[in-house]
C-alpha cells in the first residue's frame, strides 16, 4: 500500500473575476515539499490574485487551494499558520535597527528567546554585521533579505515570494537569489512570482507560466527547453553583458567600498583594425 504524498501546494480549478474581468480562469498547478516553483507571467496575467487567495486574503469563485494540506476556504485559521508572505516592496520599519525588527517580530508572533532567533536569523542571511544599524541606511539587497529573515520566525514550512527582487540592482538580485536557495535546503517551500526569465530559470525547480488567467506550461526547465525546435550550432563571439561589465567592476561584494577593479583596471578588448 503507497502512501500518497501531501503535496505543499494543491490548487486545482481556480477561478476569480472583478465584474466583467476574468483575472483567473481555471488554474491548476502542485508544488511539492521542500521546492522552489516559479509562477512567471506579465503584469495583470494573475500572479498576485494567485497569492492572494493562498494567503486567504481574497476568496476564489470556484476551484480548491490548499496550503500544507488545508483547505484555503474551510481551515483558514489553519492556513495562515502555514505560510509567510513577502510581498513586493520590503515591511520593515526604518527607524528601527535590524535586529530590533527581528526581535519585535518574534515578540509578536509570541516566540520565546526572540533574541537568540533574531542573531540566528542575522547570521543564517549575512546581516551580522548591519545588525545594529537603522533599517534606513540600509541597500535594497540588505532590506529584502531582512524582509525575508523577518518572514522566516516561527519556521513557516510555506513561504510566498512576490516579485521579490522588482526594484534591487544586479548585486541585490544576487543576493536575494542565494536567500532563497537557502530556503529551499533548509526544506522551506518557496513560490515566487515573477517577471524576470532568468530568475526562474537561476532559482526554480519547476517553473509555471500563467497567461490570460491560465497556467500555459507546466515543469522543468529542461522539460520546457523541450517544447522548442532542437538548437542548431553557430560559432557566435559571446560580448560581455552590461550586468557582466557591472560585476566586474564592483566586484562579488561592494559592501566594503573595495571594488575588484577600477574601470581604469578593467581589462578592455582592441578593436583589430
Amino acid at each position: 500500500m503507497t502512501t500518497q504524498t501531501v503535496q505543499a501546494l494543491d490548487v486545482q480549478g481556480l477561478e476569480k473575476s472583478y465584474d466583467e474581468l476574468r483575472v483567473l480562469r481555471g488554474v491548476d498547478f502542485e508544488v511539492a515539499p521542500g521546492s522552489i516553483f516559479a509562477l512567471l507571467g506579465s503584469n495583470g496575467a494573475g500572479k498576485t490574485t494567485v497569492i492572494k487567495i493562498l494567503s486567504t486574503l481574497l476568496k476564489a469563485d470556484a476551484g480548491t487551494a490548499s496550503v500544507n494540506g488545508f483547505n484555503v476556504a474551510t481551515h483558514p485559521a489553519e492556513v495562515r499558520e502555514s505560510f509567510s508572505l513577502t510581498g513586493q516592496f520590503a515591511a520593515v520599519d526604518e527607524i528601527l535597527t535590524g535586529r530590533e525588527n527581528l526581535i519585535l517580530m518574534a515578540r509578536l508572533r509570541r516566540v520565546t528567546d526572540a533574541g537568540q532567533i533574531a542573531d540566528d536569523l542575522l547570521a543564517r542571511f549575512q546581516l551580522t554585521d548591519v545588525a545594529r544599524r537603522r533599517v534606513a541606511t540600509y541597500s535594497g539587497g540588505e532590506r529584502r533579505r531582512l524582509d525575508i529573515a523577518m518572514s522566516l520566525i516561527g519556521n513557516p514550512p510555506v513561504i510566498f515570494l512576490d516579485e521579490p527582487t522588482t526594484g534591487l540592482d544586479p548585486q541585490g538580485r544576487l543576493e536575494v537569489w542565494n536567500s532563497v536557495k537557502e530556503l529551499a535546503e533548509h526544506g522551506t517551500t518557496v513560490l515566487l512570482t515573477t517577471q524576470y526569465l532568468e530568475e526562474a530559470e537561476h532559482l526554480a525547480d519547476r517553473i509555471a507560466i500563467l497567461h490570460q488567467g491560465r497556467i500555459i506550461v507546466d515543469g522543468t526547465l529542461a522539460e520546457l527547453k523541450q517544447l522548442l525546435p532542437p538548437a542548431t550550432v553557430e560559432y557566435v563571439e559571446k560580448q560581455p553583458t552590461l550586468e557582466d561589465v557591472f560585476l566586474a567592476i564592483v566586484g562579488d561584494d561592494a559592501n566594503d567600498g573595495d571594488p575588484a577593479m577600477t574601470p581604469a583596471s578593467a581589462p578592455t578588448r582592441k578593436e583589430q583594425p
